[in-house]
């Protein structure tokens, strides 16, 4: 079976399609964690180990494909901005074109989505993603709980890089109130600029930091924009810098919900090659 490795803003995946052919022996948790071993997982041909996370294409009936995305220890369920960037631009790699105008619409775990590739040179693509709306949020311990597909924990700090994020973000991960299914942290500080900000996310399935994490960059841009008493109408946006690259995160917030959630930024191939089941 072809395996592709795509990088989303440093986010890394597997990634393969599964429209055709027995592709269940990849959704086993053993061969999971097995690929995405950081120690002795697929190896990508710009020299990393493994990665954060494995994705499936497959085959829907009522819209372009279907995004199936695994943690590094095959638990799933959840959304991944990253990864719906990444898949779209499989999607193009693969020939798929949009059923209907420029952006592909496709079933991710927490509903559906919208993708439209604003450029590409080469194998590197510039992808707006969707989001789904945004109604779950609250203040919680020291910071904003924000579900944007995937469970979030925003925390303010005065510099990102001085926070050991591995060591804080998993105290917090496994904090009690988040029990059983936990919650990924987000580290915030402001950046130079009119609402632009930096962000280092611990993520709980890779169980350490990620170079970037999409719905917790667009979860940290909503909760600056709480944090700093927003009462906008019109559109906004914030540009964010992960670890890597930077992205941009737009909505429209309405009374007690955001719509209209957008995350842009890079994705590109990064090589190819085989794993047996």
């Amino acid at each position: 079976m072809e395996l592709y490795k795509y990088s989303g803003a440093g986010n890394d995946f597997i990634v393969m399609d599964g429209r055709s052919g027995d592709v269940s022996g990849y959704r086993q948790p053993e061969k999971i964690c097995s690929l995405c071993s950081r120690k002795s997982g697929f190896l990508s041909a710009d020299g990393r180990i493994g990665a954060d996370g494995l994705m499936i294409l497959g085959t829907s009936d009522v819209v372009d494909f279907k995004m199936e995305f695994f943690n590094p220890d095959g638990s799933s369920g959840m959304m991944c901005g990253n990864g719906g960037r990444c898949i779209a631009a499989f999607a193009d790699y693969l020939g798929i074109r949009p059923a209907v105008g420029r952006a592909y619409l496709f079933e991710a775990p927490d509903g559906l989505h919208t993708a439209e590739i604003i450029s590409r040179r080469g194998d590197s693509y510039i992808v707006r993603l969707k989001m789904i709306d945004v109604t779950e949020y609250r203040r919680e311990l020291d910071g904003w709980f924000v579900n944007t597909g995937t469970r979030h924990l925003v925390l303010f700090v005065p510099d990102v890089d001085k926070v050991d994020v591995d060591k804080v973000g998993r105290e917090y991960r496994w904090n009690p109130l988040f029990a059983p299914a936990g919650v990924n942290v987000n580290f915030v500080s402001a950046a130079p600029g009119l609402r632009s900000i930096r962000v280092r996310t611990f993520e709980k399935g890779v169980e350490a930091e990620t170079l970037a994490c999409g719905t917790g960059i667009t979860a940290s841009a909503i909760a600056s924009y709480l944090r700093d008493g927003g009462s906008a109408s019109a559109p906004v946006k914030y540009d964010v810098q992960a670890r890597k690259d930077r992205l941009s995160v737009e909505f429209t917030p309405d009374g007690d919900l955001f719509r209209d959630v957008y995350l842009t930024g890079p994705a590109m191939t990064c090589s190819s090659g085989t794993g047996g089941v």
